[in-house]
């Protein structure tokens, strides 16, 4: 049987037909969120190696190192000690304390009455946009971007209102492009630094612009921090030294390498703790127990260790992958900062990132996510790499990709 192409696929999902909608009573929400195209890719690829094919990945934005072993042993402690019940809706009062400590060798003072433990960065963005963002009002956001925000969005009946952003501004909102592209029913901003799916930051002279300008139109800025830990070269700093009225979003999962553990904090202005518990009470009840008592291990020295040694391995990825990439003529103005991506233009070989990701991925047993899943800007013209897999699979994955790059500008056009 021959292989569904994944560009159509992902067209069928894109939406119901209207045989279907007479089938299904699907909420108009459903219809305008789309699928997370790169899960989708991931799962041909997982069945593509189910029937001998193999496959490099560079599509999952996951740490491919196994969470450090100190955090894995004080889980099972907690399991063993019987640590299975409910915490406080906030989290566990210790790991939050850990996490002010956390921040206080930044140089950042916060009381950790003001941090919440979540299920993830998504149940951190989920709480945030939840508490500032009413039906019919809008979030200010980049395009591209990471796509969960502006969907987050409308699953609670707000307005994603994104903004395009290219190499001019490093892929990055700035102040002057949110007092530009303001709308009367515009409430909030949300950045991230470093980002997804450029991997690029804010320095602390544009937060504290971008601070400015929202709290001049009486909004809320959200600034996603998830990647922080993952950055090569003088390290950004954390959105809180430059104002204490953000909601600031961050994760276990990327530097600490904890993605399965699904847990994630927040950071919440003076005056928001009592809102955002409420909803955290009836939205999760409260994050994993097991997973907090592991995550108390995440700062310990010893973890640390391994942390850091793990983000100098990544910084090597990186700086072999983007000359690679280059070389074979893929378009990447901007040197990312952090996080593990390269946001690549592809137009030299194609205006249509779906097609060529799904080609790559059957031809060439590589697995790139397209642009189209970051945003609409110029999404047909970009796919993301993700250096989370081993320098020699990288070399692998060089490898074909010239070979299918040098197929392509030799086949004749159809």
């Amino acid at each position: 049987m021959p292989a569904v192409p994944l560009s159509s696929i992902w067209r069928w999902f894109a939406g119901c037909t209207v045989a279907e909608s007479r089938n299904l009573r699907l909420a108009a929400r459903v219809g305008d969120i789309e699928p997370f195209r790169v899960m989708d890719l991931l799962a041909r690829a997982r069945t593509l190696e189910a029937a001998g094919r193999s496959v490099v990945h560079m599509e999952i934005g996951e740490p491919d190192f196994p969470t450090p072993a100190p955090v894995v042993e004080a889980g099972l402690r907690a399991l063993s000690d019987g640590h299975t019940q409910y915490t406080p809706a906030l989290g566990l009062p210790a790991l939050r304390e850990a996490i002010a400590g956390h921040y206080a060798e930044q140089g950042v003072n916060i009381s950790p009455e003001r941090i919440v433990i979540t299920p993830g960065a998504s149940g951190a963005l989920l709480l945030a946009l939840g508490t500032v963002l009413n039906p019919g009002e809008g979030l200010l956001l980049a395009d591209p971007g990471y796509p969960c925000n502006r969907h987050f969005a409308r699953f609670i009946e707000g307005v994603p209102q994104a903004v395009p952003v290219g190499p001019e501004s490093r892929y990055q909102l700035t102040a002057e492009q949110v007092a530009a592209h303001w709308q009367p029913n515009s409430a909030a901003v949300l950045v991230a630094s470093p980002s997804n799916p450029t991997g690029t930051v804010l320095t602390k002279g544009e937060i504290t612009e971008l601070a400015a300008a929202v709290e001049a139109r009486r909004g809320c800025l959200l600034v996603d921090e998830i990647y922080h830990g993952l950055v090569y070269g003088e390290a950004p700093p954390s959105a809180l030294t430059v104002t204490d009225r953000a909601f600031i979003i961050n994760s276990f999962s990327k530097y600490f390498c904890m993605t399965g553990w699904r847990l994630g904090w927040l950071v919440v202005p003076e005056g928001y703790v009592r809102a955002v518990e409420k909803l955290a009470q009836n939205l999760f009840i409260a994050a994993s127990t097991p997973a907090q008592y592991a995550a108390l291990a995440a700062f310990a020295p010893e973890t640390r260790t391994i942390l850091e040694e793990r983000r100098a391995e990544f910084q090597r990825r990186r700086d072999y992958l983007l000359p690679a990439l280059r070389e074979l003529g893929l378009e990447i103005p901007i040197v990312p900062q952090g996080a593990f991506y390269l946001y690549a233009d592809i137009s030299r070989f194609s205006n249509d990132a779906e097609a060529f990701s799904a080609d790559l991925l059957e031809r060439a047993g590589v697995a790139v996510t397209p642009g189209t899943d970051f945003g609409h800007h110029r999404a047909e013209r970009h796919v993301r790499f993700a250096y989370t897999t081993a320098r020699e699979q990288l070399e692998e994955g060089v490898r074909r990709i010239a070979e299918h790059l040098n197929l392509l500008s030799t086949e004749p056009d159809l």
